[in-house]
């Protein structure tokens, strides 16, 4: 009865190219509760996949990969393993794909042989993840060959926003649609990633005061104001303002460095006048820098560190001078 069941559902929707949860249990004549026991198996067995939230969520037949099995069987587990844990894909269409299966639709979609590109795939993680040690990568390097001086003593981030031919990292595609979507699920992810490795942070430098960079562009949903929730960081909190400026100019929107610095300069103000030991400065993501530098620069300017400034960013950029406009 209940592969009966699940074969009308497909090809109900099928027939009529989508279906809701409403229009399923009509046709079927059974409950809600029911229904929702056949999809959650079609579901898992990826026979369909479903758009929207509710109260407005619509169900479609998951079209049939089309990769020969032989080409997939042939990775070997370890690559398997790599994959699984690294890679997210989020479609044009606003479906979230982990893992190998992500993997395999990527392939799929820009016609590319799997098993060859999951070998490519693998080398270049390696590749990039020799910059990491444990858990961080420090982009100080990289701020000292784009600006003529530095005032952070210390830059880490979780991981490079994008890496070469892949485009995204899992955390970058994280990021990117938490903020463009204003996804609360995503934002959570992002904040359980950050929350050990801040602390951790803050424990080595002894850090007393926290500040995070403010937002340049306007959203219901602030991503930055989520993660200082979210953090719940036990320290003194240094507040940074963004001016309001008869025209606002997100510091993305700007391609030429010193543009970008006097975006920083201009519009971002450390409001504080106590001492810190030693400060921790919160960004979602490091592009130039710009922001995060001229922010430490003004801490500096009103000695109200004594001891070392540290920043600490989601996912960064891995040349130099770098705009990731798309955040």
């Amino acid at each position: 009865m209940r592969t009966d069941t699940s074969k009308r559902i497909i090809e109900h929707i099928s027939k009529n190219k989508q279906a809701t949860a409403k229009e399923l249990v009509d046709y079927l004549e059974i409950s809600r509760q029911a229904l929702f026991k056949h999809l959650s198996q079609l579901l898992k067995n990826n026979q369909i996949y479903k758009v929207g939230k509710p109260p407005k969520v619509f169900y479609f037949v998951q079209k049939k990969e089309v990769s020969k099995i032989n080409d997939i069987t042939e990775i070997n587990n370890a690559t398997k393993k790599i994959i699984e844990e690294n890679y997210l894909m989020i479609t044009s269409a606003g479906v979230r794909k982990n893992g190998l299966k992500g993997f395999i639709f990527w392939c799929q979609k820009t016609k590319q042989p799997i098993q060859k590109t999951a070998k490519e795939y693998v080398k270049t993680l390696k590749k990039y993840n020799a910059f990491q040690k444990a858990g961080f990568i420090n982009g100080m390097a990289k701020i000292k060959t784009t600006f003529p001086q530095v005032y952070l003593d210390n830059l880490f981030y979780l991981d490079f926003y994008s890496i070469e031919r892949f485009e995204k990292t899992k955390l970058g595609q994280m990021l990117l649609y938490a903020k463009q979507s204003q996804n609360k699920i995503l934002i959570k992810e992002l904040i359980l990633n950050i929350k050990p490795q801040a602390e951790r942070l803050i424990k080595k430098y002894k850090i007393d005061g926290v500040g995070f960079i403010p937002p340049t562009v306007k959203r219901e949903t602030q991503f930055i104001r989520e993660m200082e929730k979210g953090l719940g960081l036990d320290l003194r909190k240094i507040p940074v303002t963004k001016i309001k400026t008869e025209i606002a100019v997100p510091q993305k929107t700007l391609n030429k460095l010193p543009d970008r610095i006097e975006n920083a300069q201009k519009t971002i103000i450390v409001e504080e006048n106590k001492k810190y030991k030693n400060i921790l400065l919160i960004d979602d993501a490091v592009g130039s820098g710009a922001t995060l530098n001229e922010t430490a620069a003004q801490i500096k300017a009103k000695k109200i560190c004594q001891g070392k400034i540290i920043g600490l960013a989601i996912t960064g950029s891995f040349k130099g001078f770098d705009v990731i406009s798309e955040v």
